[in-house]
C-alpha cells in the first residue's frame, strides 16, 4: 500500500482513500467529514488553516449552525487517533494549534504525495542527464503510490478541487512516462497501455499523439492514421474544435513517412540498464491465447463506481499505472446472489485490451459439496495454455511453478470464481508483473496475501429498479414505478432476487407489477416466490449456510429471532448464552462468511432475505422452548442495561431498585454514556418490547417488557423516540389488559401518561396517572408511586388547578419521606415552586426551589440538580432577579445538552429567551428562542414548538427592526395560537386575548400597550410560556 511503503512511525496517504498508519497498522480515521479535515491539513503541508477555512472547505455553503463546534470535536478526535499515548492536558505535537488555526507537523517522507513529488523531481533530473532508464523507473515508482481516486471518501468543495488537481497531475506524469518509454524504444510495449489510457482520456491529444507514434514505429501506419481520425471526430463531436497543431503536424509527418519519426538509437548502457527493445527480445514460445471468460451479462446494470475502481485495480500492473513489482489481486466478497460473478466477468471483458495474452477462468465451486482442487484447476489452466497433458506434472507445487513460469512475461487476467478460502486460491495466482487476478468468494479472504478486498453490497434502489426494468421490460416498470420500487425493496435490493422476480414477470404478460407486491409482502412465502427455473435465492443461501460449523449455524439461526434492525455484540451474547469474547468470535466469523453484516464496530445485522432464510432454518431446527428462552435472555440484558442507565440518570429514584431484573447487562460511568446507549439501542429496545407484547401468554412474561419501558425514561427526555414510546406502550397496555395483568398495566399506563403529557394531552395523561395511583395502592407496589403522584401534580398544575396540585405534591412528599427518598423530596420541592408562583406566593416559590436545589446538590445528583436549577431559574426570572435566573438556566442547559436530553434543552432555551426579553436584551432572546424552535421541530414536540414561537414572537416585537421583524413576530404568535388551540392547551386563550388586541393592519409592536418585556398572562396570573 502506498501509505505503508516507508516502514516505521506515522504514514499518511491521500493518493487514494485518505488513510493513515502507525508502524504499518492502519488507523481508524472516523467519519468522511473527519477524514476530509485530515486530508486538508495534509495537503496544506504544515501551514496553518483557520477554522473558517476548514468549515468552507468541508461544508461549503451547507455548513450547519454548529459547524465550529463539530470541527473542534473532529480535531480533538484526530488528535486522539494520531497521538493516543499523549498525556492528558499536554500540548499535541502533531496536530497543533497555531493562533486561531490548526497545522499538522509531519516528517518529510510521511505523506505519499510528498514522496510522489520527490520521485518526479528525481525522474526529471535523470532525464535531463540522459539517464532515461533511471527516469522511467523513478516515474513508475512514483505512479505506484496512487491507489485509486485521490482523496477517495473525502467530501466538500476543497476535496473536490484537490481531487481534480491530483488526477490531472497523475495523468500528466503518465504522459511523461510514455514519452520516456518511447525515447527508450519501448514503442511495442506501450501500445496496449496507451490504448487503455486513450480510452479513459479520449480528449487528451498528447496521449493520442503518443499512441500514433507508437503504432507508426511498430510498422502499423494505418492504425496510427485511424487514431488521428477518431481523435478528430471526438474533438469535433464533444468540443466543436479541430485537433491542435502538434497532433495535426504529426498526422502530416506520418502521411509523408517522415524518417525522423523512427526511434532514435539508444546508448548501449541505457539499452542494457533499461527494458530491452522489442526487436531484441528473445523469440517467445508460440502458445495459444486463452479466452475462457464466461459470456458477459447483456443486461448488466449499475455498479458504475465499483466497476471503475475494479478496473483501476486490475490494470495496476501496467507500466503506466504502477510499479512492475507485484501482481494486482482483487478479492470480491459478499452474500450469495449479490452479483460478485456478474461484476467480475463484466469488468474482465472491459479490460480485455489491457491483457492481450488472454484470460483464464475457473469456477472453484467453493460452496458446493465438491470444491475444485487447486491441482485440478491448474491442470485445466496448463492445458489451456498449450501444455501437452503428458508433460503436466502431478504435484501441486510443481504444477503451480510451471504455471507461473509460463505466465512470466505475458499479460494474462485470471478470474477465480466462487472460491472457498485463501488456501484454495493461492496456488492459482500469477507470479509476475503484467498479469492480474480477480477472485470472488462469499468469505472475506483477509488472509490472501497482497489482495485488495472489495465487500460487495446490495444494489442501490435506483440500480435495482434499472435491473428490474432491464429484465421485465422498461415499459411495464415505468407504468408502475411505485409498485416496482416496492418489489425491489421486498427483494432487499439483492440482484439475484430482483432478477428472479423480473424474469417471472417477463414470462407472464398477464401479470402486473402490482400483483407481485402482495406475493412478496408475506414473509412466510417470500423465499418461495423468489425462484424461477433453476434459480432460487433460498438454494443460494443454503450453500453458504451448509459450510458453517455447529456453533456458527446455531448463532446464525438464533440471531434471526429478534425483530430489531440490528444487534450489538453484548445483546447477541445474551441471545446465544455466550461470553462476550465467544460471541464476538462467532459473530465475526459469520461476517467473514458474508452471512452477517457489520455496519459499525460492535453492531451486526442480517440482510432481510437472509434473515427470513435463517428464521426458516430456525423453525426446522430449534425447539420452541429454546427460541423463547433466547428472547427472554435478550430482554433481560436490555432491562439490566436500561436499569443501570435509569439509576444514573435519576440518582436517588426508587424506580430502578424496584425493577424485576433477571440477568446482567451493560454498566455505565456517566449519564452521557447511558443516554447515548439508550439512543443507539432505541430501535432494538422497542422491537424487543413489541415482540414480547405480541408473544406473551402470561403476566410474568410481559413484566420484563413493561419494566423495560419504565427503565427507558431517560430516552423519553431525549425526544428522539416519542412515537415509538407511544406505540410500544399501547401494545404492552393492550396485552396487559387482555390477560388481566395489573402489574404490566400499572407500568404501561405510567409511561403512556408521560408520553401524553409530553404532547400536552393533559386530560388523557391525568386519567392514566390516576389509574396508576389506584393500582399502586391496590397492589401495594412502590415502583412508581412517588413519581406518579408528582406527575399527577404537574399535570393538574399545568391546567392551572394550583391548589389541587399542591395537595398532590404534599402526598408525594409524605410518600418520599416515609420511604427515605431525599431525591424524591427535592423533586417535589422543585416542581411545586411554580404552583406557589401561580397562587401569587413568590417567597414560598423561591424557598421551595432553593431547598430542592440544595438537596439535589447535597446528594450529588447531576440530573436532579439540573432540573432544580431549571425551576429555580423560572421563579427568579418571574420575580425580576434576571441575572441569577440566566446563571441557573445556563448551567442546566450545559448539562442537558451534554446528556442529549433535547426536550429539556428546548425548555431551557425558551426560558432563557423569556428572561432576556424581560432584561430587554432582544437579540439574545431571539437567538435562544430560535434554538428552542429548531430543537422542538427536530424532535417533533408540538407543545414545545408553540412555546418557542410565543417567546420568539415577543422577542422579535422587542427588536423593532422594521416591518420585517414586526410581520414575523405576528406570524409566530399566530402559529403558536394555532398549535395551542389544536392541543387544547390553556395558553391558547392567553394568546387569543393578545392577538385580539392587535387592530387589523396595525403593527404588532402596538399590542394594546403591553411592553415587549412583560409576560402575557392568563386569568390566573400564569404566563403563556409554561413547560
Amino acid at each position: 500500500m502506498a501509505g505503508q511503503s516507508v516502514p516505521g512511525g506515522l504514514r499518511f496517504a491521500v493518493l487514494g482513500p485518505v488513510r493513515a498508519w502507525r508502524d504499518g497498522r492502519e488507523l481508524d480515521l472516523g467519519t468522511p467529514l473527519q477524514r476530509s479535515i485530515l486530508g486538508m491539513l495534509l495537503l496544506r503541508e504544515g501551514h496553518a488553516v483557520t477554522p473558517n477555512e476548514m468549515i468552507d472547505a468541508v461544508w461549503g455553503e451547507d455548513a450547519p449552525p454548529r459547524a465550529l463546534g463539530a470541527l473542534r470535536t473532529y480535531v480533538s478526535r484526530l488528535r486522539t487517533v494520531l497521538e493516543p499515548d499523549r498525556p492528558a492536558r499536554s500540548r499535541p505535537e502533531l496536530l497543533t494549534s497555531i493562533g486561531r488555526g490548526y497545522a499538522l507537523r509531519l516528517p518529510g517522507d510521511a505523506l505519499d504525495l510528498t514522496r510522489f513529488e520527490r520521485g518526479i523531481r528525481e525522474a526529471e533530473s535523470a532525464r535531463r542527464a540522459g539517464r532515461l532508464s533511471e527516469a522511467a523507473r523513478a516515474l513508475r515508482a512514483a505512479l505506484s503510490l496512487f491507489e485509486g481516486e485521490p482523496l477517495a471518501g473525502a467530501v466538500g468543495p476543497y476535496a473536490e478541487h484537490q481531487r481534480d488537481r491530483l488526477i490531472e497531475r497523475r495523468i500528466s506524469v503518465v504522459e511523461t512516462l510514455m514519452d520516456v518509454d518511447l525515447e527508450l524504444g519501448n514503442h511495442a510495449k506501450v501500445v496496449s497501455e496507451l490504448i487503455a489510457l486513450t480510452a479513459d482520456h479520449p480528449l487528451r491529444e498528447r496521449l493520442r499523439a503518443q499512441l500514433m507514434l507508437a503504432y507508426y514505429r511498430c510498422g502499423r501506419q494505418g492504425d496510427a492514421l485511424n487514431v488521428f481520425t477518431e481523435t478528430r471526430e471526438a474533438l469535433v463531436d464533444e468540443l466543436g474544435i479541430e485537433p491542435g497543431p502538434e497532433l495535426t503536424a504529426l498526422h502530416q509527418r506520418i502521411l509523408a513517412a517522415d524518417p525522423t519519426l523512427a526511434a532514435a538509437p539508444v546508448p548501449d548502457d541505457e539499452a542494457s540498464a533499461g527494458e530491452p527493445l522489442e526487436e531484441e527480445e528473445p523469440q517467445a514460445l508460440d502458445l495459444p491465447r486463452p479466452a475462457q471468460l464466461p459470456a458477459a451479462v447483456s443486461d448488466f446494470t449499475g455498479r458504475k463506481e465499483i466497476a471503475v475502481r475494479l478496473r483501476t485495480m486490475v490494470s495496476a500492473g501496467s507500466p503506466a499505472q504502477s510499479s512492475p513489482e507485484g501482481v494486482p489481486v482483487v478479492a470480491i466478497s459478499g452474500i450469495g446472489g449479490v452479483g460478485k460473478t456478474a461484476l467480475a466477468v463484466h469488468v474482465a471483458h472491459q479490460v480485455d485490451e489491457v491483457f492481450p495474452d488472454g484470460q483464464l477462468y475457473a469456477d472453484l465451486r467453493g460452496y458446493s459439496g465438491e470444491a475444485t482442487a487447486p491441482e485440478s484447476a491448474l491442470g485445466a489452466f496448463l492445458r489451456a495454455l498449450g501444455i501437452p497433458p503428458d508433460v503436466i506434472p502431478e504435484g501441486l507445487a510443481e504444477r503451480s511453478a510451471l504455471y507461473r513460469s509460463i505466465l512470466a512475461e505475458r499479460r494474462i487476467l485470471v478470474l477465480l470464481d466462487n472460491a472457498r478460502d485463501a488456501q484454495q486460491v493461492s496456488p492459482l495466482l500469477p507470479g509476475s508483473a503484467g498479469c492480474a487476478a480477480v477472485v470472488t468468494s462469499r468469505g472475506k479472504l483477509a488472509d490472501l496475501p497482497s489482495a485488495r478486498l472489495i465487500d460487495l453490497d446490495v444494489m442501490e434502489p435506483d440500480e435495482a429498479l434499472s435491473l428490474f426494468a432491464a429484465v421485465a421490460g422498461p415499459e411495464r416498470v415505468s407504468a408502475e414505478r411505485g409498485a416496482a420500487m416496492d418489489v425491489v425493496a421486498a427483494c432487499g435490493f439483492l440482484p439475484l432476487a430482483v432478477r428472479i422476480v423480473a424474469a417471472r414477470l417477463a414470462a407472464r404478460p398477464s401479470w402486473t407489477v402490482a400483483s407481485l407486491v402482495p406475493r412478496l409482502a408475506d414473509e412466510q412465502r417470500r423465499l418461495d416466490e423468489l425462484r424461477v427455473g433453476n434459480l432460487a435465492v433460498e438454494a443460494t443461501f443454503a450453500l453458504g449456510y451448509g459450510q458453517l460449523d455447529a456453533p456458527q449455524a446455531r448463532a446464525f439461526r438464533l440471531l434471526a429471532l429478534p425483530n430489531g434492525p440490528d444487534i450489538s455484540s453484548g445483546a447477541a451474547a445474551a441471545v446465544l448464552s455466550m461470553s462476550a469474547f465467544e460471541a464476538e468470535e462467532v459473530l465475526e466469523s459469520l461476517v467473514d462468511a458474508s452471512l452477517l453484516e457489520a455496519p459499525a464496530p460492535g453492531r451486526y445485522r442480517f440482510h432481510d432475505l437472509l434473515k427470513l432464510f435463517a428464521r426458516r432454518e430456525l423453525e426446522k431446527t430449534e425447539r420452541p422452548q429454546a427460541r423463547t428462552m433466547a428472547l427472554r435472555r435478550l430482554l433481560g440484558f436490555y432491562l439490566a442495561s436500561a436499569q443501570s442507565a435509569h439509576r444514573l440518570a435519576y440518582e436517588g429514584s426508587m424506580i430502578s431498585a424496584n425493577l424485576v431484573v433477571v440477568g446482567s447487562g451493560r454498566t455505565f460511568t456517566s449519564v452521557d454514556e447511558a443516554v447515548a446507549w439508550l439512543i443507539a439501542e432505541g430501535d432494538s429496545l422497542f422491537a424487543a418490547i413489541n415482540q414480547a407484547a405480541a408473544s406473551a401468554r402470561a403476566a410474568e412474561h410481559l413484566l420484563p417488557a413493561a419494566d423495560l419501558l419504565v427503565a427507558m425514561e431517560p430516552l423519553l427526555e431525549s425526544g428522539t423516540h416519542t412515537r415509538e414510546f407511544d406505540q410500544s406502550t399501547r401494545a404492552v397496555l393492550a396485552a396487559a389488559l387482555a390477560m388481566g395483568d395489573t402489574a404490566g398495566e400499572l407500568r404501561a399506563r405510567y409511561v403512556l401518561g408521560r408520553v401524553l403529557f409530553a404532547g400536552n394531552r393533559l386530560r388523557e395523561a391525568e386519567e392514566h396517572f390516576r389509574r396508576v395511583d389506584e393500582l399502586s395502592r391496590e397492589r401495594g407496589e412502590k415502583v412508581v408511586t412517588g413519581e406518579v403522584l408528582n406527575a399527577l401534580a404537574v399535570v393538574v398544575g399545568r391546567q392551572r388547578r394550583h391548589t389541587e396540585a399542591l395537595s398532590l405534591f404534599d402526598s408525594a412528599m409524605r410518600f418520599y419521606r416515609e420511604n427515605g427518598v431525599p431525591a424524591g423530596e427535592a423533586l417535589v420541592l422543585s416542581y411545586s415552586a411554580r404552583d406557589h408562583l401561580g397562587l401569587g406566593r413568590p417567597d414560598d416559590a423561591i424557598a421551595a426551589a432553593e431547598k430542592g436545589l440544595a438537596i439535589f446538590t447535597e446528594i450529588g445528583s447531576g440530573a436532579g440538580t439540573a432540573r432544580a436549577r431549571y425551576h429555580l431559574g423560572i421563579v427568579l426570572s418571574r420575580v425580576g432577579r434576571l441575572t441569577e435566573a440566566v446563571h441557573h438556566h445556563a448551567e442546566c442547559l450545559a448539562f442537558f445538552r451534554a446528556s442529549r436530553q433535547r426536550v429539556w434543552e428546548q425548555r431551557v432555551c425558551s426560558r432563557l429567551a423569556e428572561t432576556f426579553i424581560a432584561a430587554e436584551r432582544y437579540p439574545e432572546a431571539v437567538r435562544h428562542a430560535e434554538q428552542a424552535l429548531l430543537v422542538s421541530r427536530e424532535i417533533g414536540h408540538p407543545y414545545g414548538e408553540a412555546l418557542s414561537l410565543t417567546v420568539l414572537g415577543k422577542a422579535l416585537r422587542g427588536l423593532d427592526h422594521g416591518p420585517g421583524s414586526v410581520g414575523r413576530s405576528l406570524d409566530c404568535l399566530r402559529q403558536a395560537f394555532e398549535i395551542f388551540s389544536r392541543l387544547g392547551a390553556p395558553e391558547a386563550g392567553d394568546l387569543k386575548v393578545l392577538l385580539d388586541g392587535i387592530p387589523a393592519g396595525e403593527p404588532v409592536a402596538g399590542t394594546d400597550g403591553i411592553p415587549a418585556g412583560e409576560p402575557v398572562a392568563g386569568t390566573d396570573g400564569e404566563t403563556v410560556v409554561e413547560s
